[in-house]
């Protein structure tokens, strides 16, 4: 089956080292506020927050603590507040070892697209911009196709860009991929084949699997 948004999330986690700095970003990447975290991670908010908790329980939600989604978190122990000023130095000063952030498109280069939906309203393209470029590592989670089943693993993204060649690593419900001269499939979820995610993937790309010692073509697939 593929992965469901909790275990995208747990797999995202899995990237992380204790002591890490890690943004969060809206979308998808939420679910990781729930995830048991190595010793010593600290999420950051690009909102100004530094040590983002889990979600509340119902009834104990502060309005006044919130995600860069506007989803309401909680604190730990260790929490600390500042300026978005500030919050945007540690981002492009590179003092943010990984930032997970959701997105719409990916192509082979690790090109990202992730603000807008030509023809979308959109108030502006947020903090992701800054973050592709200051962050140490960048993660990106989304799901592998569109809701009517168009591929989200391109040659090249069709949407605005947000950074380009700037992708580490993707995770999709299908599975997680690095990248290297096109996408190396590192892991697939549990049930999920070959043909799953080549059925999945743009017509014409090559996507290596190492574990299986296979480099197969989205062309062949129907």
């Amino acid at each position: 089956m593929p992965w469901t948004r909790e275990q995208m999330a747990e797999r995202a986690v899995k990237e992380m080292r204790p002591g890490f700095y890690c943004n969060v970003g809206i979308g998808l990447p939420t679910a990781i506020n729930n995830c048991v975290l190595p010793e010593g991670v600290m999420l950051q908010n690009e909102n100004g927050m530094l040590g983002m908790g889990p979600f509340p329980y119902e009834g104990e939600e502060d309005p006044d603590i919130i995600s860069a989604g506007k989803q309401t978190i909680t604190e730990i122990d260790r929490t600390s507040y500042f300026d978005e000023a500030d919050s945007f130095a540690m981002i492009r000063g590179g003092h943010i070892d990984m930032t997970f952030i959701g997105g719409m498109q990916v192509s082979e280069r690790g090109d990202i697209a992730s603000w807008i939906v030509p023809g979308g309203l959109v108030k502006g393209p947020g903090g992701s911009m800054d973050l592709v470029a200051g962050a140490k590592r960048v993660c990106v989670l989304m799901e592998h196709t569109t809701k009517d089943g168009k591929p989200r693993l391109l040659r090249n993204c069709t949407y605005p860009l947000t950074g380009v060649g700037v992708v580490d690593l993707l995770i999709t419900n299908l599975g997680a991929f690095s990248f290297n001269n096109g996408f190396v499939c590192e892991e697939m979820a549990d049930g999920v084949g070959i043909d799953d995610i080549m059925s999945k993937t743009e017509h014409g790309l090559d996507v290596a699997f190492p574990h299986s010692r296979m480099i197969k073509s989205a062309r062949w697939i129907a």
